[in-house]
């Protein structure tokens, strides 16, 4: 049996400095993609990863994960990370967003049908609430 490939942080940190690609670095290194991909996490050299259960604390099926809704609620999100998504799909929610609270609705999420429009609570809508995070991180920029 062989020995692990190891991978040099200080060379890994100056190679992802110069830009080079994880496919590169991987060829480099002579390690997988997931392996470069450890190895930058290990090292801080990977970006923050965005935290989306504040906007969608469901636990989606699989088959929902990639619905408008489910969409929208993660670029609004990222959003009020200060991560904002492209401009058109940033719109996108925005406008999706504004016209449910315009319209006093909110969403309920239920593993077997998806997601579906219903009246807002009286003490307050879970869309304005991601709404108003997003349009604050968007502020903040």
């Amino acid at each position: 049996m062989g020995r692990k490939p190891s991978i040099d942080r200080r060379e890994l940190a100056r190679l992802v400095a110069e830009g080079m690609s994880v496919q590169e670095l991987a060829a480099h290194f002579g390690v997988s993609e997931s392996g470069v991909l450890q190895a930058k996490r290990a090292a801080g050299l990977a970006r923050p990863m965005l935290d989306h259960s504040g906007a969608v604390p469901w636990k989606l099926a699989r088959a929902h994960s990639q619905s408008g809704p489910a969409t929208n609620l993660r670029n609004l999100s990222a959003a009020a990370q200060g991560k904002p998504p492209a401009p058109e799909r940033l719109n996108t929610a925005l406008r999706w967003a504004q016209r449910l609270v315009d319209a006093g609705l909110d969403v309920r999420y239920d593993a077997g049908e998806g997601f579906t429009e219903v009246p807002a609570a009286s003490t307050g809508s879970h869309v304005a609430s991601v709404l108003e995070a997003a349009r604050k991180g968007l502020e903040a920029r």
